[in-house]
């Protein structure tokens, strides 16, 4: 999304909009992981991220062939902030990657910590997108990039899954 917005506006709005946007999303995630780490049992968190994950690699592979969205709007400025918030914050909530939060922050109990390192790696990943994000798409087609993220969504989904198998039954977890 951070890569759409940058062929439509100039980079600096973006980067403000994208980086406010993931900030209140990630704060948003590490008060509900937090709520999530104090109430449920971490092997019921581990269980629904990972079966969460693996939805999330069928929908990648299946949007693999969808057509890419069109965006309208101010071409700069305020309107080019304000835009790119509202686009990221609608479009990124209750996604993949405000679940994973959750689910870290549940898992952890290290609320500071996930949320530190979530939006830098965040703000890193949109930095990217907007800076190389075009040459990228260029070169790669869109199809390749979509089912890398849903094979890398169905390992983490397997891992999780997984790692509550090895630490014991599920039916004596149940």
């Amino acid at each position: 999304m951070a890569m759409t917005l940058a062929h439509r506006y100039r980079p600096w709005p973006v980067i403000g909009g994208v980086f406010a946007a993931f900030l209140a999303l990630n704060v948003l995630a590490v008060l509900v992981g937090e709520t999530l780490f104090r109430f449920v049992p971490r092997h019921v968190v581990l269980l629904a991220a990972g079966f969460l994950f693996i939805f999330f690699a069928v929908r990648a592979w299946r949007d693999s062939n969808s057509e890419e969205e069109t965006l309208a709007g101010p071409t700069g400025g305020r309107g080019a902030v304000i835009s790119s918030f509202l686009l990221i914050f609608v479009a990124e909530f209750g996604d993949k990657t405000q679940l994973a939060i959750i689910a870290l922050v549940a898992g952890t109990g290290d609320p500071w910590s996930v949320l530190v390192g979530g939006t830098a790696a965040l703000w890193s990943v949109s930095l990217i997108g907007i800076a190389l994000g075009t040459t990228l798409l260029k070169r790669v087609p869109r199809a390749m990039v979509h089912r890398a993220a849903a094979l890398l969504f169905l390992v983490f989904g397997v891992l999780a899954i997984g790692q509550v198998m090895l630490n014991g039954s599920l039916v004596d977890m149940v």
